[in-house]
């Protein structure tokens, strides 16, 4: 295996991981980006104390839907190219690639990664969306896909297959080649674990001055951002679940109360690192998650088992139409959903990408997009498959809350699907419990990206600085909730969306840079990878 310094050379660089930092109060930063990152922060809590919620909810919606509306053919033809990417790197050369190096061994079992990435990717969406999506497009909530007909046979086959869509190998795709990329050039490379290293093969040098400070500190701010978005969503579903189990009045300070208690487990996780944090609660949600699951199909036997093969099959029947952005005679849900999620994964991929990459050495090229891809997918499968069939088949034979009433409160209706099962009660209490381990995993997973762009690359920060950032995320939250609410949340979404437009430039370049640093490392281990 090369030494560090062969891996600098092989790029022509002499920079060293942390080599402009400021160390200052137990801090040990990357000042322009730490600097920037934290200011802009301080300037958007202030704006939110003086901003109308509403006003400000309404210019970033603007903003959103004309770029969603102008840049829809580069949305959807990106998350096509991303996926097509992976699937040529795996099955090429490349794929023998280890990432890390040649002797290089995993440092987390399979389970334990794979529990990592699926907590940091997806978790608390699939507790969310799990059952109101798959009833969304089935009853027209919001326009149907492909015009199906509501209500209709075909429309839960297209239901569950739009939903698996949007939640399948596409969003995994955007998360892989942001994980792969960081991944390579940090750990085969020896350069730092942030986005602006990838850009090295062609910007060279050039990579650690303003340009890099840019790309990195949009990637904090995207991450913050998307993060306490996800946080006070998550609180208003915990609050509205504890309500309706426990009876306790649903208002602000619930859900404050949620986010306060979320965020101080989040900082002693974030304290404890991955072994002993993340990883744990990882596993944690996965035995959980799995558990529920179960229960739920038992439960539900007959509409859970006979929504597998409708999925799957409305899957693989109508994921070239959907992927298709020309000629959509349903133009208004396709930009309503799917560019609305393509645009929310691009801009939440620095993030999770940088956190898959960091638990990822040792995996070769291959295994790590074969597992990023497609484990997940099959995961994903099954729950939307379990929980989406349930809700629809209520739907169909108008039984329990969510029957008779559809998606009236987006925040109960997996309580409402729970209502008419057996042990509904206890079924609530363990989903209330999964959605705040996942909050935590989400929060110490962001915190830990945040931590490594911030301290110019360093793969572990100050204690002090991971309880910083970890403390900031959920008081983002909770000023969004207690100036704004829902408004000030769907606000900060909107600016959030809305980076997903250079971060799909970006992520488009990086493919390039990727398959460039490649073609060296391949050249550099001739007989290793042959």
């Amino acid at each position: 295996m090369s030494s560090t310094k062969d891996r600098y050379s092989i790029e022509n660089t002499d920079y060293t991981v942390g080599q402009d930092n400021v160390q200052k109060w137990g801090f040990d930063v990357h000042n322009p980006v730490f600097g920037a990152s934290a200011g802009l922060i301080i300037l958007f809590l202030i704006a939110l104390l003086v901003v109308d919620p509403a006003t400000a909810k309404a210019s970033l919606d603007g903003i959103k839907w004309q770029i969603i509306g102008s840049f829809d053919n580069l949305f959807m033809w990106s998350g096509n190219l991303f996926l097509i990417f992976c699937i040529g790197l795996a099955l090429s050369p490349y794929g023998k690639i280890r990432i890390g190096g040649v002797e290089a061994k995993p440092e987390h079992s399979n389970l334990s990664w794979i529990a990592m990435l699926f907590a940091a990717g997806m978790g608390i969406g699939l507790m969310f969306w799990g059952v109101a999506e798959p009833v969304a497009y089935f009853t027209g909530w919001y326009e149907t896909p492909l015009n199906v007909e509501p209500y209709s046979e075909e429309a839960v086959r297209v239901a569950l297959g739009a939903t698996m869509f949007h939640w399948g190998l596409h969003p995994w795709a955007i998360y892989a080649v942001v994980a792969l990329a960081m991944a390579f050039f940090a750990f085969n490379k020896g350069l730092p674990l942030s986005i602006r290293s990838v850009f090295y093969p062609l910007l060279g040098d050039r990579t650690w001055g303003w340009f890099g400070h840019i790309i990195d500190i949009l990637a904090v701010l995207a991450t913050l951002f998307g993060l306490a978005t996800s946080l006070g969503l998550g609180a208003q579903q915990a609050a509205s679940g504890i309500g309706h189990v426990f009876g306790f009045e649903t208002g602000l300070g619930l859900q404050l109360g949620v986010i306060a208690f979320v965020t101080s487990l989040a900082v002693v996780s974030v304290v404890r690192g991955i072994d002993g944090g993340v990883k744990v609660l990882s596993n944690t949600n996965l035995i959980v998650a799995f558990a529920l699951l179960m229960f739920v199909i038992l439960a539900g036997l007959a509409a859970a088992l006979g929504s597998i093969p409708d999925t799957l099959i409305g899957y693989a029947e109508n994921v070239i139409a959907l992927s298709n952005p020309h000629g959509r005679e349903d133009e208004a849900w396709m930009h309503g959903w799917t560019v609305f999620y393509w645009a929310w994964w691009i801009s939440w991929s620095p993030c999770v990408g940088m956190f898959i990459a960091r638990v990822s050495k040792g995996r070769t090229v291959r295994e790590f997009i074969t597992a990023v891809i497609l484990i997940p997918t099959s995961i994903t499968l099954i729950w939307m498959s379990a929980f989406g069939g349930i809700a629809i088949e209520q739907v169909i034979n108008k039984v329990g809350e969510l029957g008779e009433s559809g998606l009236s409160d987006i925040t109960l209706s997996l309580f409402y699907a729970y209502e008419a099962m057996p042990m509904s009660e206890i079924l609530s209490v363990i989903s209330i419990v999964l959605i705040m381990v996942f909050f935590i995993t989400s929060s110490d997973s962001a915190s830990l990206v945040v931590d490594s762009i911030t301290s110019g690359g360093k793969v572990d920060a100050p204690v002090p600085q991971r309880i910083f950032w970890a403390s900031i995320e959920g008081a983002i939250a909770a000023v969004l909730l207690w100036v704004g609410g829902t408004e000030a949340i769907q606000a900060l979404q909107a600016g959030t969306i809305s980076t997903g437009l250079p971060f799909t430039v970006i992520l488009l370049v990086m493919c390039v840079s990727l398959v460039m640093g490649m073609r060296t490392e391949m050249q550099h281990h001739k007989l290793s990878y042959a």
